[in-house]
């Protein structure tokens, strides 16, 4: 499943250039995660990037969009045409 910030956020930033698939962007109030481009960092690393690097554990896992994990990999690959997902 994609993962989502909370109101919690702070908008330090952080997050941002963590992401493997430029999911995170600036919204009105606090970031926000493009569901469509999130893949949990699958196909790029072992742990969700955004939730390691949050100081404020904004970063939760968004309970509207499930995935498998196959499904996380296959849009990794569309994001990513040419290139070899890291498999953990």
């Amino acid at each position: 499943m994609a993962f989502r910030i909370t109101d919690e956020c702070i908008s330090c930033g952080a997050c941002e250039p963590e992401c493997p698939n430029q999911a995170i962007s600036e919204g009105d109030v606090v970031f926000v995660i493009d569901p469509d481009r999130c893949t949990e960092c699958i196909g790029a690393h072992e742990t969700q990037q955004c939730a390691e690097i949050c100081p404020v554990d904004a970063c939760v896992p968004d309970e509207e969009h499930r995935e498998s994990k196959e499904e996380l990999l296959e849009k990794w690959k569309r994001l990513h045409p040419g290139e070899e997902p890291v498999l953990f």
